[in-house]
């Protein structure tokens, strides 16, 4: 049996739950209906109670029905949604999510449906899905359908929206994503000041018959590689662009989280890293550069984004931060130092062009990295051909190493 997790407030939308469970029934889905309202009277039968999402979120329904705030009301329930989903997926029996409403139930619903795998799906019907949805989508697959009309009662288009809705879940469910009978994948970093070297990298992988995915280095990007390498999706990182650290440092708009060079390392996948774009921050148009950076070197990409170049002060930090999550890596790593400039602004004559800062960085990484992370040098800046093919034949090292071994291992 496909399980369905169908979660929402059955005091306020009971009748569209009810709707729903019945379109899933008729396409053959088991529906695991769960209450999520606090205050009123569920509209519908369910299978998992209102009390129980408050008790995995460690308060009784009474406690959170008496906060003042109906924000933290929210949030506790969307805390015991979490563990609710977390027990069901554990035990296997979730296959998919659907849930419908509009900003607060979204936030509520977002949290846990986002915790389920990549490739599960998952959809929120919203009055939301036009507004700015990254706060609740993030690095993962959540699909968010707009619902046309509020969901407030049934009606002709919410019907037709729903049953649309359901549809699409369905057609998902026999059509499974697929992880197995493909090439390995391979992920990549890659900013607009370093896709010379990059590209050459994914060039010469793609050569030997790696499925190489190319992240962009903005934030989301960042958290998008570690989600994958977490989750078991990749067999290598090729890790030449680690600017977000940057912007984590000193308030960019293209920050990744505390998260950043972790996962990989945590799961044993062989990696190749670099410093690519580490001399610079992003922030958006020139009236957007905090007052604390004023005086500070800048460069106006376009108009909506202005880079800052990070100082010698600056870059020893980072040195540091890359250097610790580098030596706390389980699996293979190498950090291959560039010569003449971590991206295409601070090569010699560029306005980015540092060398005091970048001796820092390098110095730094190199007194936390460790023993156990290797280090190799190239003649040529990180935004070049020749950069991206030693960083690229240095990764294929590990992973023929890693393939040997497993294929030893299973003799």
């Amino acid at each position: 049996m496909t399980y369905v997790v169908l979660a929402g407030a059955l005091d306020t939308k009971g009748d569209e739950y009810a709707f729903v469970k019945d379109l899933l029934f008729d396409a053959g889905l088991r529906p695991l209906l769960i209450d999520t309202g606090v205050r009123g009277t569920p509209g519908t039968p369910h299978d998992i109670t209102r009390q129980e999402v408050a008790r995995a979120a460690g308060h009784t329904l009474e406690e959170i029905a008496q906060l003042a705030d109906r924000a933290a009301a929210l949030a506790a329930m969307s805390d015991g949604l979490l563990g609710v989903v977390r027990s069901l997926q554990s035990a296997g029996d979730v296959h998919a999510a659907f849930g419908m409403g509009g900003s607060g139930a979204l936030s509520l619903l977002a949290p846990a449906f986002r915790s389920l795998p990549l490739g599960t799906p998952k959809m929120i019907v919203t009055t939301m899905a036009s507004s700015d949805t990254r706060p609740y989508v993030r690095e993962s697959d959540l699909l968010l359908m707009p619902s046309i009309v509020d969901i407030a009662g049934l009606n002709t288009l919410s019907r037709f929206t729903l049953e649309r809705a359901t549809a699409m879940l369905a057609a998902q469910l026999r059509h499974p994503a697929r992880r197995d009978g493909g090439a390995p994948m391979v992920a990549a970093s890659m900013f607009g000041v370093t896709t010379i070297g990059v590209s050459a990298a994914c060039r010469s992988l793609e050569s030997k018959g790696l499925d190489v995915l190319v992240f962009h280095a903005n934030g989301l990007g960042g958290r998008t590689l570690e989600s994958l390498a977490g989750e078991g999706w990749l067999s290598g990182v090729l890790d030449l662009t680690t600017t977000e650290l940057a912007d984590d440092l000193l308030g960019g708009v293209a920050g990744a989280g505390p998260d950043r060079l972790t996962a990989a390392g945590r799961a044993g996948i062989p990696q190749v890293v670099s410093l690519g774009a580490l001399d610079i921050v992003n922030f958006g148009g020139p009236e957007a550069i905090p007052d604390r950076y004023q005086g500070r070197r800048l460069y106006q990409h376009n108009a909506t984004a202005t880079l800052m170049r990070t100082a010698p002060d600056e870059a020893a930090v980072l040195g540091a931060v890359l250097g610790e999550r580098l030596a706390a890596a389980r699996g293979p790593v190498t950090l291959l130092l560039p010569s003449g400039g971590l991206s295409a602004l601070s090569e010699p004559g560029g306005p980015f062009f540092w060398p005091e800062a970048d001796e820092a960085l390098e110095k730094a990484v190199l007194d936390r990295a460790g023993p156990d992370v290797a280090v190799r040098r190239s003649h040529a800046p990180v935004n070049s051909t020749a950069f991206g093919e030693q960083a690229a034949a240095l990764l294929l090292e590990h992973l023929s190493k890693v393939l040997s071994e497993r294929i030893e291992n299973t003799r």
